[in-house]
């Protein structure tokens, strides 16, 4: 077990710094104290749980308190971690994981959009999905490809729940994504075009988020176009990624509106804003 600590050390800072960007850190400020419970416990489960909770308080301190200020060294503002001017995380996850860091532009961007979504839809709710990291340009949030520069953003559709086919402030997926809206007979199907072509991620969160929900929900289109519309009426606004059917079934025509590639993953579940500079 010492041979494989060294190791095991080195992977847990790598995987905690993939996928929190701080993680890593935090973990080697913790190994400090891990010593300290080593020596003064003598019970094995006791000083598991201990070093558990030291990792997981002080990373929890560092993520709400140390790194927004921090980020704004870095031209970054987090965004709401509760529904703050009709604005929310649709996953409290995002913000625990440090994936809602915005440039201050494109924050400011998001709270007027989802502002005039609710004067125009009273009760709505603009549910934003990734954002990027705290610090440090090129610094990849993994899975995206772009979202490295405080300059992009991502947010769910918005839906109809079937049971009163009402407008819902949630979504079908947990996370936001996977859980697609598929183009009809006669319209563009980009995700067989770009699988046939070998871009086999293209649809792998579809295959990955259960579908179980998505029998409860129906697009929105109505919601759905205005807040792309509202969007593109941003002047900070440059580009948004939809897919190419949903752009011609919501009559989308801005010259904003752009496909994203078949390198990245559909975007037939998910709209994607970001900067023009």
């Amino acid at each position: 077990m010492k041979i494989l600590r060294p190791f095991l050390r080195v992977t847990a800072f790598i995987i905690l710094t993939m996928f929190t960007q701080i993680g890593g850190v935090v973990y080697v400020l913790a190994l400090f104290l891990f010593q300290y419970i080593t020596k003064h416990s003598e019970n094995a489960a006791t000083r598991f749980l201990l070093k558990i909770s030291t990792l997981l308080l002080l990373y929890l301190a560092a993520t709400f308190f140390i790194v927004p200020p921090l980020a704004k060294v870095f031209g970054r503002e987090r965004l709401p971690l509760t529904e703050t001017n009709h604005l929310r995380p649709l996953n409290i996850l995002t913000c625990i994981l440090n994936r809602n860091y915005v440039r201050p532009t494109l924050k400011q961007a998001a709270y007027n959009v989802a502002a005039e979504m609710n004067k125009k839809y009273p009760g709505t709710i603009v549910n934003y999905l990734d954002g990027c990291f705290p610090f440090i340009n090129n610094f990849p949030l993994v899975p995206h490809l772009s979202h490295n520069d405080g300059r992009k953003l991502d947010l769910a559709f918005c839906y109809i729940e079937n049971n009163n086919n009402q407008p819902s402030n949630n979504a079908p997926s947990f996370i936001g994504y996977g859980i697609s809206e598929e183009p009809r007979v006669g319209e563009e199907n980009t995700a067989l075009d770009c699988e046939e072509k070998g871009f086999w991620q293209y649809s792998l969160l579809k295959k990955l988020v259960p579908q179980t929900r998505k029998k409860n929900f129906t697009f929105d289109s109505t919601r759905t176009a205005m807040l792309v519309n509202l969007f593109i009426a941003q002047p900070a606004i440059g580009k948004i990624f939809i897919e190419p059917h949903l752009k011609t079934r919501l009559h989308l025509t801005s010259d904003k509106i752009r496909f994203h590639g078949c390198r990245a993953v559909r975007h037939d579940d998910h709209i994607h804003v970001q900067l023009s500079n």
